[in-house]
């Protein structure tokens, strides 16, 4: 009998959940979230929405209260109130099928009883149908895994994506102009990330590029209308949809505490330290839809380097970083460490409900080079000594956020620049309308600058994953110069909502209004309208 036993096929038990298409017009699992099967149960009658209603209930329920051979989900149910269809009862014969053969093999004690297997051989006579349906399924789901992994790109390397599309227009009068010079355009920008790791704790990051957001020229056409870098979009960037591979990093750690980040292009301040911004705020594609009001612009300078960060205290970590603007060039005034460079110290602190830093930033930057605040601010806050000059600075910054709700949360930020002319010269220098007058600039000349803003958002109100948001700041302004200083202060005020179609897509109108732009008065206010759709795959 033993050996007539061990000649009937036993099909292995799977997983219902893992099956490609239902079985019948009523699917083994319906649509919510189930888990494997994975807690054992004494009885069949403790699988509380199967009924004994016929001999194969009795005969099933007799054999797992002797060899414990009936798998349930963790509550003793199928996540229903109805009768087992014969697919989800032929599911559960399969597991005591398995569980017997496998006490046949281990076991030389004949503890099987013979009546046992007779009836076991009824139960897959008359449920054969389904048990072979079962094995079609297993068959099917081990071809198309098989064909998966010989097809995979590969085993180390994942791909996540990002493209925004946005239409913008901006109103108002052109910065030294008599009339309003833009028009409704449509752009778009992808990054597309190639991430490996190859000890699972360490990532490498490869990023493709192709945007529209341009000129001809590498200017952003939104700045080149309005004439002021105050009006320009979070994710602008590249030119004719031209595919580059701006960024490339590497992040690996040394302890729990102690990690490197190093990259030989594309590396800016935000790739090797947090900018203490909500995260959501600061995602180009999800957050903020301005430059200015994404996070501060201490953050927006890199090139290519590395940086250690060293939590030496619960929450409490530092930043140490280094980066050059052009690493790999052996031209003259290039280098690691012969041409522009910006060095970081961060310190920040991140709770539960919120975060703060303080961040340190010593730069230098070529003639030609120099852009102080990331195109933030005012023409002559960016170069206060023109942009022919070579200038240094030291920067000290701010910033934090905190969540007094789950719906309800402020974050702020501020700086202070001191710049200083590192040559002298005839120097074109900007003067808020629009034109630039050639001064004279000498050796040791210095100007300050200071901004700041603060925001409020409020998370899922409206709707789960929806964030609507407003911010307040003052953008980059010369309040003194031994050069030319700025007496008006421009100020940004913006409001978005940001509605979450579903995981993949976001769809983001937001406006904001910049009065005095170019820290001139006599300018007039600006409007920037722009309606954002995000996928993310």
């Amino acid at each position: 009998m033993l050996k007539s036993f061990l000649s009937i096929p036993i099909l292995l038990l799977v997983p219902t959940a893992a099956l490609a298409t239902p079985l019948n017009d009523r699917s083994i699992l319906s649509n919510s979230d189930r888990t494997l099967p994975s807690q054992q149960v004494n009885s069949v009658s403790e699988l509380s929405d199967v009924r004994p209603t016929d001999w194969a209930y009795q005969a099933l329920q007799s054999l797992a209260e002797r060899y414990g051979c009936i798998s349930g989900y963790p509550d003793s149910t199928y996540r229903g109130n109805s009768t087992l269809t014969r697919y989800e009862f032929a599911a559960s014969l399969n597991a005591c099928l398995n569980q017997i053969n496998e006490l046949i093999a281990t076991d030389t004690n004949n503890l099987i009883a013979g009546e046992d297997l007779t009836v076991l051989q009824r139960l897959q006579a008359d449920f054969g149908a389904e048990l072979a349906t079962l094995r079609g399924q297993v068959d099917n789901l081990e071809t198309r895994t098989a064909t998966l992994e010989s097809q995979q790109f590969t085993t180390t390397t994942r791909l996540n994506a990002q493209i925004i599309t946005a239409v913008t227009d901006s109103f108002g009068n052109s910065v030294g102009s008599d009339e309003d010079q833009s028009e409704v355009f449509l752009a778009n920008r992808g990054r597309l990330n190639l991430e490996s790791s190859f000890t699972g704790r360490d990532l490498l990051r490869v990023r493709l590029e192709f945007g529209n957001f341009f000129d001809s020229e590498g200017n952003s056409k939104i700045a080149t209308v309005t004439g002021t870098g105050m009006t320009r979009l979070n994710f602008d960037s590249n030119t004719d949809n031209n595919l580059t591979i701006p960024h490339v990093r590497y992040f690996f750690p040394v302890t729990d505490s102690l990690s490197f980040v190093v990259g030989p292009v594309g590396i800016g301040y935000t790739d090797i330290t947090d900018t203490i911004t909500p995260a959501l705020i600061a995602d180009d594609g999800n957050g903020v839809p301005s430059l200015f009001g994404s996070y501060n612009p201490l953050f927006r300078r890199g090139g290519g380097g590395g940086a250690a960060n060293w939590e030496f205290v619960e929450n409490l970590t530092l930043t140490i970083g280094y980066l050059a603007d052009n690493p790999s060039s052996p031209l003259q005034e290039n280098g690691l460490f012969n041409g522009g460079y910006n060095a970081l110290a961060h310190l920040s602190y991140i709770g539960e409900q919120g975060a703060i830093g303080v961040a340190y930033s010593h730069g230098y930057a070529p003639g030609g080079e120099v852009n102080l605040t990331g195109g933030t601010g005012s023409n002559l806050a960016s170069s206060p000594f023109g942009d022919n000059i070579a200038t240094s600075n030291n920067i000290i910054g701010t910033q934090g956020f905190y969540r007094f709700a789950d719906n309800f949360q402020i974050h702020a930020w501020g700086g202070y620049i001191w710049a200083n002319a590192e040559n002298s010269g005839l120097s074109a220098i900007a003067n808020g309308l629009g034109e630039t007058d050639s001064l004279l600039v000498n050796e040791g000349d210095n100007a300050n600058t200071w901004y700041g803003a603060v925001g409020l958002s409020l998370p899922d109100v409206g709707g789960e994953g929806n964030l609507p948001g407003i911010l307040f700041g003052v953008p980059p302004h010369v309040a003194s110069s031994d050069v030319r200083e700025e007496n008006d202060r421009a100020y940004h005020a913006e409001a978005f909502y940001r509605w979450l179609v579903n995981d993949n897509i976001s769809v983001t109108p937001g406006v904001w209004v910049i009065f005095n732009p170019e820290n001139n008065s006599i300018n007039k206010t600006q409007y920037v309208g722009v309606l954002r759709t995000t996928f993310d795959f």
